[in-house]
């Protein structure tokens, strides 16, 4: 027993030595991982988004031409008409009345230039024998003259009066989709009056008027001029008021050679094929219109730029070493889901979208690449970074 005490007494001693002694703290100096981005100079389409309204290819208010009772109307209010079909009939009768009283009066001058020219040509051998005196002669010869000259304004009169009794007969001066009547069967209507009877408006192309600011575009033109930006592309994007996108592409058209006093803006106008008819006259919309190709600009992820305390863009970017970097930047617009920076930024520059909170200026990190679809991605940063 005493053998076995003796024994165990050391190796005791040496675990309460072990127990007693300090073990030294675990140390982790491993940099901790931010994801990166590396950026790429490269010609980049600029667009900017402008406010604007949708106007109709063409329109045009039917009105009377002459005087009468409205005797028919031949149309479905809000639909589809072609050009020269007829929309209205007035009251035809006193309209034929005087045509055929114009045709009679015609016949009339024509008959009697018969006689007047075989008068006339018979004195002229006449007076070449004394047989009657010049003046007789003469009086002949504007007889003839007169009549003729009779015989064409007859001819004119039968010409108007054709025309009057045709705008009896009111016909679309376009195709297109026509609205409202404004007159219905009995009414009577008079060439020259304030009220359209309808009016037709062409919708398939159709028009977008949209505005920008002319000292916006004096800046463009600037930049064309200088070489930094190259002109845009016609095309121009639309989306609806609803938010939704339109589903076909227009085209820029023309700018207004003036600036609208009131306004400090240049109207812009661009065509959108329309065969659905989603678009109607003097919807809201916004234009996504080509400003130009920045030249050798970066595009940076969004959720990778921040704003600093006076509203600035900033980035971190990963430098020599491994170390962090504050940048300052300039950006130009928005492109998707990335900033167009035209300053701060250069090619090859790995810009940190993920593991931000763990970036700060001056630390090394170990930079883990990230897919470009990743950090274009809308989701923000998961809590854990």
């Amino acid at each position: 027993m005493t053998l076995s005490f003796k024994r165990l007494l050391p190796l005791s001693l040496l675990a309460l030595a072990a127990c007693g002694a300090k073990q030294p703290p675990a140390t982790d100096d491993a940099p901790p991982e931010v994801g990166v981005v590396a950026l790429h100079a490269s010609d980049v389409a600029v667009h900017t988004e402008l406010s604007g309204r949708t106007a109709a290819y063409r329109v045009s208010e039917v009105r009377p031409q002459v005087n009468g009772i409205v005797r028919k109307r031949l149309f479905e209010e809000g639909g589809m008409v072609r050009a020269g079909q007829v929309l209205y009939e007035i009251e035809p009768g006193p309209f034929e009345a005087a045509h055929e009283q114009a045709q009679a009066a015609l016949a009339t001058s024509q008959a009697s230039i018969a006689s007047l020219r075989a008068k006339a040509e018979r004195f002229g051998e006449l007076v070449k024998a004394n047989a009657v005196s010049r003046q007789e002669h003469e009086e002949a010869q504007a007889a003839l003259v007169q009549a003729q000259a009779g015989v064409k304004a007859a001819q004119a009169a039968v010409k108007a009066a054709r025309i009057n009794l045709d705008f009896t007969r009111i016909t679309a001066p376009i195709a297109g989709r026509i609205g409202r009547s404004a007159v219905t069967e009995g009414a009577l209507v008079a060439p020259g009056q304030s009220l359209a009877l309808a009016t037709i408006q062409r919708l398939d192309p159709i028009y977008v008027d949209v505005v920008q600011s002319s000292l916006e575009l004096t800046k463009l033109k600037r930049r064309f001029i200088s070489g930094d930006m190259a002109p845009a592309s016609t095309q121009v994007s639309l989306r609806m008021e609803d938010g939704h996108p339109y589903p076909h592409a227009g085209t820029l058209k023309f700018s207004e050679v003036g600036v609208d006093t009131a306004t400090g803006s240049v109207t812009l106008r661009a065509e959108f094929p329309n065969p659905q008819g989603l678009l109607l006259p003097g919807m809201y919309v916004r234009a996504q219109v080509g400003s130009g190709v920045e030249r050798q600009a970066i595009l940076a992820p969004q959720r990778g730029v921040a704003r600093n305390e006076k509203g600035e863009p900033t980035a971190l970017v990963v430098g020599a070493g491994d170390k962090v970097e504050l940048r300052a930047l300039e950006v130009r617009s928005t492109e998707g889901e990335h900033w167009v920076v035209t300053q701060g930024l250069r090619d090859g520059d790995r810009l940190v979208v993920d593991g931000l909170q763990r970036a700060q200026p001056g630390a090394k990190v170990k930079p883990v690449p990230v897919s470009t679809a990743s950090a274009s991605s809308a989701a923000a940063p998961s809590p854990a970074d």
